[in-house]
């Protein structure tokens, strides 16, 4: 069955799409496709996109077929490009019992191009212009500017005078200039305002947008002088400066030596002062002159003088008068060239970045290059490369290129430390750097062969039980560390079977006694030589043979656990004898135990209990037969019938060691302890106790306890009656008075 064991791929990338910025919205724009070589649904792949919400576009989920959102639109004005992460995950399926997943990303980059969608707009507006009494025909009075609002690819302006002119103005269709085509003198109005209309012409001719503004002309009969900018060396239109990127705001521009003058007197000399072009970053002191000032340029915002936004910066200086009729201007280009600081920190393309390398791969192998850039320029911007941190130290990186590769001497063992992580700096020349952490990890390769346990040289296999091997492979992963049995030689062969996944040896199906064996083999000790193997699965297999003799014999008669664990340990007696020992132990602990607690007991307690046979003594030194009868006790229905006396059947060995008996007596029942009296001792006294004793007892030493211990009536009178039923058998039988 296939597993879900690859992940989605995209094909022909990298993506780059050129897409028109009129282009309307939900049309399509290109298609992405990625293959999944798994089947059923580990191989269907559905597409999304990343931060959907913030994101101009969509996909089909099914097709992979990228659109415009419905209801936006794309402007190159605003935005030239658009990068969108699109993701392809698989259906899942099942890799090693789990259910995975898996899914792949790739940057789709979509570069919106330049549509003739917006107007020209003119620059400098408003425009004014003087004509002179003294003016010549055809003088140039102004020019117009207008540029084309599409900014990548622009078109050409070509300008023309809708009316306004009355025949007195013309323009130049392709500079903007307005010239006076009349003497002053023929003018006949003061004030003249043209309507001047700039038009974008393609590159076929055609003209496609266009826009307006309004020129005012005045005509005077004085001899005013607009304002006018002067250098060092005399009058001067264009100023040029080179400096250094991001100077402190508030500093002077000191390399420009700007000096603007309007030769009129009283208010016809008064005039203001400002700069047309990026905003923000710059002001004019002063902003009010009258006659004559020295133009001072001040840095107004440093970080937008940025040597890697701008490398040139250009303005306008604009001089216009404030209280005449005219409103005389004049303007001059001021250039600022930049020079380029080390302000910028090397940055990585990644914040981490991920490695796999095997584990078998020889010293100095390539494991990952990491890549860091800094925008600044010559020394400034060059790189070098780092690493640190304590699982760097089997790795080296080159500090130019950032090709993390692996020491000469390192040896990579997925199964001692198969994930490293470190850190790698990017350091300009000044010292200023930027990390990313280095992930590896070391893959498994199957390198160890399967190893047999110490104790596989011999088993004992009891018929109709299976013994086992077990071979251990020392790989990290699976299948490198899965170990397949197998028999690979064994005389005769037909006799054994081993489980292919446990390693279990049994007898085949048809054998079931020592007998069948005998009948196969003339081998009557029933012990057989095989060679087993151990192999895994890894690719290349790795394998082990071991040779194992087995002992056959059939179960034990004697069945129980006892039996048993004696036969799983004849191949370990070390094992048996230690468990013995600790049984035996038990044991002994148990019994010492019992009899301190029975001690204990009958210390306490009011019972008689006899353990001996009571011997009679001889009175005359005739050697003879001594018969003895055995007391028996039973339950008595009152203290005098505790005791009872009963003739043995059988004679007993004399126990005086005179051999006048041969007799060998068979030994008694063990006598059932009486419970204990029912009547309570005397407080001034101790209970009375039969002791136990080895040797003869006399009625003399038994009558002077008696009298001693002074017990009661019940006492006295049972051990009268034991003394009467002595006295009484011995007189049956003709002996003597004990």
């Amino acid at each position: 069955m296939d597993a879900n064991d690859e992940s989605p791929e995209f094909i022909n990338t990298p993506y780059i799409v050129q897409v028109p910025e009129n282009t309307p919205s939900g049309s399509s724009i290109f298609k992405i496709e990625a293959v999944d070589k798994d089947t059923g649904s580990g191989g269907s792949i559905t597409y999304f996109l990343q931060n959907i919400h913030a994101n101009k576009f969509t996909i089909d989920r099914h097709s992979g077929v990228l659109r415009i959102k419905t209801g936006v639109t794309l402007d190159y004005e605003k935005s030239r490009t658009h990068f969108v992460v699109v993701v392809a995950k698989d259906g899942g399926g099942k890799l090693r019992g789990d259910n995975k997943v898996f899914s792949a990303t790739t940057t789709v980059t979509v570069n919106v191009e330049d549509v003739q969608d917006t107007p020209p707009m003119f620059i400098g507006t408003p425009y004014y212009g003087y004509v002179y009494e003294d003016t010549l025909a055809g003088s140039e009075v102004l020019t117009v500017v207008a540029l084309d609002g599409d900014r990548g690819k622009p078109n050409s302006i070509h300008y023309c005078i809708v009316n306004g002119s009355e025949g007195s103005f013309e323009i130049s269709n392709t500079t903007g200039a307005i010239s006076v085509i009349k003497s002053p003198n023929h003018l006949k109005k003061e004030v003249y305002e043209l309507k001047v209309q700039a038009s974008e012409v393609s590159q076929e001719g055609d003209v496609s947008v266009y826009a307006f503004a309004v020129v005012t002309i005045r005509v005077v009969d004085l001899n005013n002088h607009p304002p006018t900018f002067y250098g060092e060396n005399g009058p001067q239109n264009r100023f040029e400066l080179t400096m250094y990127e991001h100077p402190p705001e508030g500093e002077i521009l000191r390399g420009l030596k700007i000096t603007v003058n309007d030769s009129d007197q009283g208010a016809n000399a008064k005039f203001n002062l400002r700069l047309v072009g990026p905003g923000g970053i710059f002001r004019v002191v002063p902003q009010t002159v009258l006659n004559e000032a020295q133009v001072t340029i001040i840095v107004e915002n440093s970080a937008a003088i940025d040597y890697e936004k701008f490398k040139v910066l250009t303005f306008k200086l604009l001089a216009i008068e404030v209280n005449t009729p005219e409103k005389f201007s004049s303007t001059a280009d001021v250039v600022i060239r930049l020079l380029d600081t080390n302000d910028n920190v090397p940055k990585f393309s990644s914040d981490y970045y991920i490695a796999r390398i095997p584990e078998n791969s020889p010293g100095g192998s390539n494991v990952v290059a990491v890549t860091a850039t800094d925008p600044d320029s010559g020394l400034w911007g060059e790189v070098k490369y780092s690493i640190y941190g304590t699982g760097a130290d089997l790795f080296l990186i080159h500090p130019s290129t950032g090709i993390i590769y692996t020491q000469p001497w390192a040896v990579l063992d997925a199964e001692v430390n198969s994930k490293y992580n470190f850190y790698v700096k990017a350091e300009d020349t000044d010292g200023k750097y930027s990390l990313a952490e280095v992930f590896i990890t070391v893959l498994d390769v199957n390198d160890h062969s399967p190893e047999f346990n110490e104790n596989i040289q011999e088993k004992t296999m009891i018929i109709g039980s299976p013994v086992k091997i077990e071979a251990i492979d020392q790989d990290a992963e699976e299948p490198n560390n899965i170990v397949d049995y197998s028999i690979m030689q064994a005389d005769p062969a037909n006799v054994f079977d081993i489980d292919q996944s446990t390693g279990e040896i049994k007898l085949k199906s048809y054998i079931r006694s020592l007998d069948i064996i005998h009948n196969i083999t003339k081998n009557k000790d029933c012990i057989w030589s095989l060679v087993v193997q151990a192999k895994d699965r890894g690719s290349p297999s790795f394998s082990t043979t071991a040779v194992l003799k087995i002992d056959i014999t059939e179960e034990t008669l004697h069945k129980g656990p006892m039996a048993a664990f004696l036969m799983q340990t004849k191949d370990n007696p070390m094992k048996a004898l230690g468990v013995l020992a600790g049984v035996m132990g038990i044991m002994v602990l148990i019994t010492i135990l019992i009899s301190t607690a029975m001690f204990w007991r009958n210390k306490r307690s009011n019972k008689i209990t006899p353990v001996r046979r009571i011997i009679k003594k001889r009175q005359t030194p005739q050697p003879r037969a001594v018969r003895m009868e055995w007391l028996k006790f039973k339950r008595p229905s009152n203290a005098a019938e505790k005791f009872v006396v009963e003739d043995d059947a059988k004679s007993l060995q004399n126990e005086n060691s005179n051999n006048n008996i041969q007799v060998v007596p068979v030994p008694p029942t063990a006598p059932v302890p009486p419970p204990p009296p029912a009547l309570a001792p005397r407080g001034d006294a101790p209970g009375w106790r039969v002791p136990t004793v080895s040797g003869s007892l006399t009625p003399k030493f038994i009558n002077k306890q008696l009298k001693k211990r002074g017990h009661g009536s019940a006492h006295n009178a049972l051990v009268s009656e034991l003394k009467m039923k002595f006295e009484k058998r011995n007189a049956a039988i003709g002996e003597p008075h004990i």
